[in-house]
């Protein structure tokens, strides 16, 4: 069964950071390209980073560009965001998931940043 579990969400001021994880597990991690996707309220979810199986390959929304970081270690099976330099309009729940996305989703993890 396919799982993800997000973590590292919290409250934090405009230009904070926060580094968020996500363990992912049932499927063959090292050989999957990943992403970062988020939901504000009343809003589709968006892709917000992806990074290539072997992590030689990102990308970025570029409401995020430069601000974010993705990386992964397959070892742990574990996908990571950096987001630095926070602003109110990143407030949104934070999922990974393959990319293409495929499946379920995890619960997610909330970034809330105030103003």
């Amino acid at each position: 069964q396919v799982q993800f579990v997000e973590s590292g969400g919290g409250l934090v001021p405009a230009g904070g950071s926060l580094r968020l994880s996500c363990t992912a597990s049932g499927f063959i991690f090292s050989i999957n390209a990943m992403g970062w996707y988020r939901q504000a309220p009343g809003k589709q979810r968006e892709l917000v980073a992806d990074i290539s199986s072997g992590g030689s390959i990102i990308n970025y929304a570029d409401s995020v560009k430069g601000r974010f970081t993705i990386s992964r270690d397959n070892a742990k099976k574990t996908v990571y965001l950096q987001m630095n330099s926070l602003k109110p309009e990143d407030t949104a729940v934070y999922y990974c998931n393959r990319r293409p996305a495929i499946g379920s989703w995890g619960q997610g993890t909330q970034v809330t940043v105030s103003s």
